[in-house]
């Protein structure tokens, strides 16, 4: 037979042309079909080859090759969309960072940023494949000025790969990378970055590099933040950012108007306890004088000492003390700064600032009652915040006639400018003492009475008539119905009170007419040590918060009405 001849390639018929091994025909019917797909194709040309079409061939080895592509197309599709599509907001991506930095944003109450992460690089290099160390140096500096020279030279003439810098932008990665130099590279770093700079850093506070925070809010809502980065999503904390700026601001040029040591304000809302602005001067110093800075308050704790007094049935409106004298206790000799030399009445007590009337007050109220309203008020213990950096305050040992009387008029005892807050949110807003929050929407608690709501309504009269007709008129703003105490104290300096060193304050609650459920809002701003001109508090600290609720007071939605008195605004700075 010819090898020519077609009949060369004909096969008996009693074996089939392609058959298939044993082993493939005792698979499961499952995986059968498969494998016979895979042994037809394989054997196509053989196929092809005796039935004299090798056409069909090629036409079968297209469409293999057509099919394994689509397959392969479609597979990619698909990821893609699941990736766009289906997985949470912000997840797609992560796993290619390694250092990413699961944190959600933090913002304020209206949503404006305040805390989020941006990816940073580091810059690597391997000295082993760089062909020539000088021309990388030259080329590196000038891609990127900032580049420490030192550990550059040092990390390219060692024998291992080492980060050079840190924190690269993405411009300044994209600079070096247009270089185009071997054994340079490139490794992501999530960076917390504050986008307003020094605004809320005290509140704020910051984390580690292990995404742990470790101060502020950072470490107070840790796992809530860091569960809101898991998901996708956001931290709102109570701050007003437009209020915080209005404060930040105010508090600066006041305090650097009298080249002040520091400075601090805080704006409460006296409803919920929410902490709308909180600012501590200089935002340089990393103590938070808010949570953390200790003061003898002075006069502004004669509103508590009166509350007390009011509030147990020992004085009202109408109770006269004779302030006509010095007040003996023993032989320590109490007098007023603003001596009226007569006696007055509750109301004149508070508008003149009477230490001798609040020292009878104290005395008559006696060891045991005074204690209990300071501690009911907070005074007596750190102010409840989610803040670790609340601060505990230096209270006294004894509760005798002398020392209450100091504490009457705030001397003996130094508390915090977040205690401060707290109590006078509790006078004003019905009597009820809320723990303040910096969370968006306060912690819920109802709050437990301290005092009546009467008593809350005379201290609100009380103080609106100070800013009228009494030591806190520089506060006022028109329209605004601003109430508030002022206070002033020495410093106690190598054991002896210092006039040269000391402190201005002023407590404030604006709007104070209206009925209880009126929101109301409380304004604390005190300036410590003063160089220049006057120590007053209604002087240094009144003036301030008169602007900042003059500014604010829109933004709250508080409605200005005509004063029933002609008082003239706060001084513009």
């Amino acid at each position: 037979m010819s090898v020519h001849d077609p009949r060369a390639w004909e096969r008996p018929a009693s074996r089939p042309a392609n058959p298939i091994p044993y082993g493939v025909r005792r698979l499961t019917p499952s995986w059968r079909w498969l494998t016979e797909a895979m042994w037809w194709v394989e054997h196509a040309f053989g196929r092809a080859r005796a039935n004299a079409r090798p056409d069909e061939d090629t036409r079968v080895r297209i469409f293999l090759i057509l099919s394994v592509f689509s397959a392969i197309f479609c597979a990619l599709a698909l990821g893609a969309a699941n990736a766009a599509l289906l997985k949470p907001k912000g997840a797609a991506g992560l796993s290619s960072n390694p250092n990413a930095v699961s944190r959600g944003d933090i913002v304020d109450r209206n949503g404006a940023l305040l805390a989020t992460n941006i990816t940073h690089y580091g810059l690597y290099v391997n000295p082993n494949e760089i062909w020539d160390p000088e021309l990388a140096e030259a080329q590196i500096r000038r891609a990127l000025p900032r580049v420490p020279v030192r550990k550059l030279r040092d990390v390219l003439s060692g024998d291992k790969r080492r980060m050079v810098v840190d924190r690269l932008t993405p411009q300044e990665k994209s600079a070096i990378h247009a270089l185009a130099l071997g054994g340079v590279t490139f490794e992501p770093e999530d960076r917390r970055v504050y986008p307003l700079g020094s605004s809320a850093r005290h509140i704020l506070g910051v984390v580690d590099t292990g995404a742990q925070g470790i101060s502020g809010s950072e470490l107070a809502f840790n796992d809530e933040i860091r569960t809101a980065g898991e998901t996708g999503g956001s931290f709102a904390l109570s701050i007003d950012l437009r209020v915080q700026g209005v404060l930040e601001n105010e508090l600066a040029a006041a305090a650097s108007a009298v080249q002040a040591k520091g400075a601090v304000g805080v704006v409460a809302d006296a409803s919920t306890g929410e902490i709308l602005g909180m600012a501590s001067w200089p935002t340089t110093d990393s103590l938070n004088r808010v949570t953390s800075g200790h003061y003898e308050m002075g006069s502004v704790f004669k509103t508590f000492t009166i509350a007390a007094s009011i509030d147990t049935g020992r004085a009202d409106m109408n109770t006269m003390f004779d302030a006509s004298q010095p007040y003996m206790i023993g032989r320590r000799r109490i007098t007023d700064f603003h001596a009226t030399n007569k006696i007055l009445s509750l109301e004149e007590v508070y508008l003149h600032s009477s230490n001798i009337g609040t020292s009878r007050m104290a005395v008559e109220l006696g060891p045991q009652v005074m204690r209990n309203y300071f501690d009911r008020l907070g005074l007596l213990d750190a102010a409840p915040i989610e803040l670790h950096e609340s601060a505990r305050p230096r209270r006294p040992q004894n509760w005798e006639d002398s020392t209450r009387a100091s504490m009457s008029f705030g001397y003996g005892i130094m508390i915090t400018p977040l205690q401060m807050t707290a109590a006078t949110v509790a006078l004003v807003n019905g009597g009820l003492y809320r723990p303040l929050s910096l969370r968006r929407g306060g912690t819920g608690a109802e709050g437990r009475r301290v005092v009546s709501p009467q008593t809350s309504h005379d201290i609100r009269a009380l103080m609106r008539a100070n800013v009228l007709r009494g030591s806190g008129k520089t506060a006022n703003a028109q329209g605004l119905r601003v109430g508030g105490k002022t206070g002033s104290a020495n410093k106690l300096v190598n054991g002896r009170y210092d006039a040269r060193h000391g402190v201005g304050s002023f407590a404030a609650v604006f709007p104070t007419d209206g009925p209880e459920t009126t929101r109301r809002y409380v304004v604390f701003v005190l300036i410590d040590e003063p160089a220049m001109g006057s120590q007053l508090g209604g002087a240094v600290a009144a003036p301030t918060v008169g602007r900042v609720v003059d500014r604010i007071a829109a933004f709250l939605g508080v409605a200005r009405v005509a004063d029933p008195l002609p008082v003239p605004m706060a001084a513009p700075r």
